[in-house]
């Protein structure tokens, strides 16, 4: 896992590479073309790319007036911009006609760092899930989130898609195959179930480490689709382990913490925990010094399904 590279850069190269297969892709940004790596697009393809300006509304709109037209677009800006400002425009012109636009947030999450608790959004997998005709991703890595930008590009429907800011390691190989609405099982176990998603699956990898060394059995499941969530490895892990961890760089309110507990609660009923933000905003800070204060640590995964064993 030495490799470390951002899902936004990783998004970028696969716009570039999208845009030399299908003509029909477009791209839209908000004035953040440097920090969303839709630049990399634009040099390539300048016909094909449109700067909006601070409008995130009209980014949307824009958007959906293009893919009513037949193209594919692939809207960009801040994850807080993307998911909060133009969330009734996401609503009413994309998600309630279905049309075909892809909205490829970056810098979510408590890791946007230093822009401080107004950039840092906690609540967008909420927002995002809550509309109807919407599928939702939230990938973990960089070869991870170039298979979303491609899976997105072939489905034909609304898309939101959840970036970071900063490098994170990569945890998949090339050969990894992600297919939108599948959770995959990293690690076998059965005792303990820790289901993660985005940049935290990473560390749920190595608190599964850290469990075995204590002589806990960890399963970890990455689920890179929020919506539509798959309820068939979640009810599988609930019946073959002894409860549920989830573990989010998000608001344990509304993301994925919410999405698990809404299928356990239906389905198979269970000892469940959630790791996240626990309803607060961020701050200003280091990425990395935010996680662990939010207690989206290793040691916090170790602790939560410590005290499920325990019960």
């Amino acid at each position: 896992m030495a490799n470390m590279i951002a899902t936004r850069d990783a998004y970028g190269e696969a716009l570039r590479e999208l845009g030399n297969k299908n003509k029909d892709i477009v791209v839209l940004d908000a004035d953040l073309s440097g920090s969303t790596k839709t630049a990399l697009f634009k040099e390539a393809f300048p016909e094909r790319f449109f700067n909006v300006g601070i409008a995130e509304q009209n980014l949307i709109a824009t958007a959906a007036g293009l893919a009513t037209a037949g193209k594919i677009p692939f809207a960009s800006t801040f994850a807080v911009f993307a998911a909060g400002r133009a969330f009734e425009i996401i609503r009413n012109s994309v998600c309630y006609p279905k049309l075909n636009v892809k909205i490829a947030a970056t810098h979510a999450g408590l890791t946007v760092g230093e822009d401080g608790a107004t950039h840092q959004a906690i609540e967008d997998l909420s927002l995002m899930r809550s509309l109807p005709n919407m599928v939702v991703l939230s990938p973990a890595d960089g070869i991870e989130a170039k298979q979303c930008i491609y899976k997105a590009a072939e489905y034909n429907g609304p898309v939101y898609i959840r970036l970071g800011r900063s490098k994170v390691p990569v945890v998949f190989d090339e050969d990894y195959k992600f297919e939108i609405g599948k959770g995959v099982e990293l690690v076998e176990g059965k005792d303990i179930t820790l289901i993660a998603t985005g940049i935290m699956v990473e560390k749920a990898l190595r608190a599964a480490e850290g469990l075995e060394k204590e002589g806990i059995s960890a399963r970890v499941i990455n689920i890179s689709t929020i919506k539509p969530i798959d309820k068939e490895i979640i009810i599988k892990a609930a019946k073959e382990t002894k409860g549920i961890v989830t573990i989010e760089e998000h608001s344990i309110i509304g993301g994925l913490g919410s999405a698990v507990a809404e299928v356990l609660v239906e389905n198979h009923p269970t000892y469940m925990e959630r790791v996240g933000v626990e309803d607060t905003f961020g701050e200003s800070g280091d990425g990395g010094v935010l996680l662990e204060k939010y207690g989206l640590s290793v040691s916090n995964i170790m602790d939560k399904a410590k005290r499920i064993l325990s019960k």
